[in-house]
């Protein structure tokens, strides 16, 4: 008995030893932090990033095979810093590498310079030789971080470079299967939008191009909702539209509802509206917050069980999945992400006069306005609004403009001029913060990063939305900073570096063009905000379609307009007027009247 004992307290004590050293060998993640490349030194390590997406279903994989692997392990502890970040939670690092797609695997000397850089999954062995590779020579990668000196041509794109836009935007179309690229498959938003715009003063055939591009990548984005819980997949894979990949991310929800809404706007399509409707349930099931007055988490997971395919998963029916369990849900409850939502949620209204959901949207603001303002509490008397509760960097460009979208497009929904100077605000914290006098374009954070001493970059697509967003924000302030901003961040994009080195994709540069320069069509409806007629003119201006356009409600009772340079008549009735040029027309008491004038529909064109 006492041999039997002794046998099993020695096998005991072996056990917990090696299980303790297994333990051991396990990655401990850390933070990026500010001393983390002090730390580096002082510990004469490297670092490895995980730059990583909770939702992502390959970083998961990677998680349990690469991360799992003992020489892996084992080379790791011996000769890094292993650091770990939720690329949703640093838009700085995110945007630095977001080419890279996630996961991205970036490797740095104590210096915080780059040694390689690795885009998507890497597999055990690879990520053993890899590292192996580098721990022999760790010599970094040239990178040069300096802002380049651009060739640019200023607020607006040159004809020959305008012209090359509109080139690749028809070559890199997929006539077979519609939708622009022909290996992952998305609605892209800006060239379906691009191709709306572009209908009123088409000629025929172009006309029938563009109709016909937008339709069938609309028509395409529909197979990416998910049939039982709406929302959809964040693209398809095998160049069609029905090999999904299951993760849903709000950027994703946001512009897709926004563009489906907008489509049934102009065409009154059901399909359009039901695919709005799907995407508006998945948010209202599944990313709604409601202890937090509605505001919305962030992602849903690609995978039910980390690491593992879910589309079995995803081929049940709600009560087999909800058997099964859910997938991981993101709560964090980030500006950024509330912004795509709230504007997204304006242009459902806009388009189906559904007044619960501009109250829904107006919920949430007010929550991000409480919660996440910069400045005293409840407040946004900074104009400037945080990422998350408590960022460790920033602020970031992404979650101000998002706000100041949103914002703005609360006042062409409603006609509330607060939301107008509140969005004024956000602008001027912009321009404030976000823009340097050596460059040209808008950055995308207002500093350094806090580890490596990055520069703050500028990306395309923010500064196409600071530039259509501030050029509208000028255009009804009449405030010649707005129109600064608008010009700085189009002075980036009209640079050919800049615009010539996307292959495809190239939509919102020429709608950021094509909109700083030229009118939009300006609609006033004069009248009482509580007047009926005045309420209805408002409503069918608002649910016209239109990608680009003013529309303001004079109440008498209020101070003139903020950019007005009209005198409009005194009326027996509530009348729209549409105006240019500093003339308007005479005036429409129907909404009829005023949706043959904005020509909202498309079967008077001449085919």
């Amino acid at each position: 008995m006492k041999r039997n004992c002794v046998f099993a307290c020695v096998f005991a004590a072996l056990f917990f030893f090696w299980g303790n050293l297994l333990q051991a060998q396990a990655i401990t993640w850390q933070e990026w932090t500010p001393d983390l490349f002090a730390k580096a030194k002082k510990e004469h390590k490297l670092v490895i990033l995980d730059l990583e997406a909770v939702w992502c279903h390959w970083c998961h994989v990677m998680e349990e095979t690469t991360y799992k692997n003992k020489e892996v392990q084992k080379l790791i502890a011996e000769h890094f810093i292993a650091v770990r970040v939720d690329q949703d939670s640093r838009p700085d690092l995110s945007i630095r590498y977001q080419d890279y797609g996630w996961p991205a695997t970036v490797f740095f000397n104590a210096d915080g310079k780059e040694i390689v850089i690795r885009k998507g999954y890497i597999p055990p062995e690879k990520m053993t030789y890899l590292i192996k590779s580098i721990i022999e020579d760790p010599s970094p990668i040239e990178r040069n971080d300096e802002t380049p000196v651009l060739n640019s041509s200023g607020s607006a794109l040159s004809e020959e470079l305008k012209a090359e836009l509109l080139r690749r935007n028809f070559a890199s179309y997929d006539k077979v299967n519609g939708g622009w690229g022909t290996v992952h498959k998305f609605l892209d938003w800006d060239a379906v939008e691009f191709c709306i715009s572009q209908l009123k003063d088409a000629k025929p055939d172009e006309y029938k191009e563009y109709e016909q591009m937008a339709k069938e990548t609309l028509e395409g984005g529909i197979h990416l909702i998910d049939p039982v819980w709406g929302g959809v997949y964040q693209y398809s894979t095998d160049g069609d539209w029905v090999h999904p990949h299951f993760e849903k991310i709000m950027q994703m929800q946001a512009e897709n509802l926004r563009i489906y809404s907008l489509a049934y706007a102009l065409w009154r399509d059901p399909a359009y509206l039901k695919a709005a409707q799907d995407i508006r349930r998945f948010l209202e099931t599944f990313l709604k917050s409601n202890e937090n007055s509605g505001a919305f988490y962030t992602s849903m997971d690609a995978d039910l069980h980390q690491g593992e395919h879910a589309g079995e998963y995803f081929a049940l029916d709600d009560a087999g999945r909800r058997k099964e369990g859910l997938p991981r849900i993101d709560k964090h409850i980030y500006a950024r992400e509330n912004g795509w939502a709230i504007n997204a949620l304006v242009a459902y209204y806009k388009a189906t006069g559904d007044k619960k959901t501009l109250d829904e949207a107006i919920e949430i603001t007010n929550w991000v306005i409480a919660n996440r303002s910069l400045g005293s509490a409840g407040s946004i008397n900074s104009g400037g609004f945080s990422h998350d509760k408590n960022d460790k960097a920033g602020p970031y460009l992404g979650d101000n403009l998002a706000m100041g979208r949103a914002l703005l497009s609360l006042y062409e929904a409603t006609g509330d001029r607060s939301w107008l100077q509140k969005a004024q605000s956000t602008a001027e914290f912009i321009a404030k913060h976000f823009i340097s006098k050596d460059s040209v374009g808008v950055f995308t954070s207002q500093t350094a990063n806090d580890s490596a001493g990055f520069k703050p970059i500028v990306e395309i697509d923010e500064n196409v939305m600071v530039a259509r967003w501030a050029n509208m924000m000028f255009r009804y302030t009449g405030n010649e900073k707005n129109k600064k901003l608008a010009e700085t961040a189009m002075s980036y994009l009209s640079a050919p570096e800049v615009a010539k080195s996307r292959s495809m994709m190239v939509a919102g540069i020429l709608l950021a063009d094509k909109e700083i320069n030229s009118e939009p069509p300006h609609v006033v409806i004069v009248g009482a905000k509580n007047d009926p007629l005045a309420q209805q003119l408002y409503a069918a201006a608002l649910g016209a379609g239109k990608t680009y356009l003013r529309l303001e409600w004079y109440d008498r009772a209020e101070r003139p307009l903020p950019n007005s340079d009209i005198e409009y008549p005194v009326l027996e009735s509530a009348a729209a007027f549409t105006c240019a040029d500093g003339a308007c027309s005479l005036p429409l008491y129907t909404p009829e009247s005023i949706l043959k004038k904005l020509n909202r529909s498309t079967s008077t064109h001449k085919k």
